[in-house]
């Protein structure tokens, strides 16, 4: 089957339109026939090498990919699921997985014609949703919402999401705008209305003095932070005594930084293979999304062979949305 993959780790020129063997659904699992794959952040990891310890031994080519949407078009035996052939889904694919020894697998991404996942990682499409927009939604949807739950905050408290007119930032603003919390968002002045919309109540320009003009308008500090562009710990400054802070990179991982907790602050890593085969939660994605609280953003939808191309432009910065690679 056509996949895009790389044989040598490097820029995004070393993606290729490759052929890898076709998969086929076993016990317990469904295969989909992906019409699009959203093209995250997370995908140049393993592009870029960063990942390669993980790939020890494992030939190449390797596929990156975190999102797909498609359509079921096998079942496994005596797999219990109320999916069906035929219709239209979303999921989440992680390249890599804990194995049993306790070391970490590789299973491939999801820039592939066929995806084989377990049946409890895959959900119905929210209704009216193009495969290119539900690509959008699983791993961003997902991270956000694991994002949420673990800062349990109450009605009313105060939340600052930077980078809120990203991805990421853009759904954790709007979960959290439907939760009923007070959101303070940074962007740009070409994004502020954007961020508005989201449902941001307050926004602050994005930049150095962003912990200035936060504290400005509280000056005892908000409840929490999320730091969601990777700005590193000087945002914990932002944060009130005995409130949350949250990254959303691990220390060892490019753009990751130590957060050392502080007048009783708690520091949080929400680390998204934790919601992996989580119907549930990809479910509620899929209802928050169907009813509007979640609003996908395609950068551009791309055929395949252009996927060098998206990378190049993600990681050049400034885009708004997700650019999706239509197989």
């Amino acid at each position: 089957m056509k996949a895009v993959g790389l044989h040598e780790f490097g820029g995004p020129e070393v993606l290729r339109v490759v052929d890898v063997p076709e998969p086929h659904a076993g016990p317990g699992q469904v295969r989909i026939r992906v019409h699009a794959s959203a093209v995250n952040p997370a995908d140049t990891l393993l592009r870029d090498g960063t990942q390669e310890w993980a790939l020890a031994g494992v030939p190449a080519p390797y596929v990156p990919g975190m999102d797909v949407a498609g359509v079921v078009d096998e079942i496994g035996p005596g797999t219990d699921t109320s999916l069906r052939t035929g219709d239209p889904v979303m999921a989440m694919l992680l390249p890599f997985f804990p194995a049993d020894d306790g070391s970490v697998a590789y299973r491939g991404g999801g820039y592939v014609q066929y995806a084989v996942l377990p049946a409890k990682a895959v959900v119905r499409a929210p209704d009216g949703f193009g495969h290119e927009a539900a690509a959008t939604l699983p791993m961003n949807g997902l991270t956000a919402l694991l994002a949420f739950d673990q800062l349990a905050l109450p009605p009313g408290s105060t939340l600052a999401v930077i980078g809120a007119a990203g991805a990421l930032g853009g759904y954790l603003v709007q979960l959290a705008a439907h939760a009923g919390l007070t959101v303070i968002a940074d962007a740009a002045p070409a994004d502020e209305q954007l961020v508005r919309e989201l449902g941001a109540n307050e926004v602050v320009p994005r930049g150095p003095e962003v912990v200035d003009s936060i504290r400005a308008r509280y000056p005892d500090g908000v409840d929490a932070v999320a730091d969601t562009a990777l700005v590193g710990p000087q945002l914990l400054d932002a944060v009130r005594d005995g409130g949350t802070f949250i990254r959303f990179r691990q220390t060892e991982e490019p753009g990751g930084y130590t957060a050392e907790s502080t007048r009783g602050i708690r520091v949080l890593s929400p680390f998204v293979p934790e919601y992996d085969g989580r119907t549930d939660k990809l479910d509620e994605i899929r209802r928050l999304a169907g009813s509007g609280v979640l609003t996908p953003r395609i950068a551009e939808v791309m055929p395949a062979d252009r996927a060098s191309d998206a990378h190049r432009r993600l990681e050049a910065g400034g885009v708004r949305g997700r650019f999706v690679l239509t197989f």
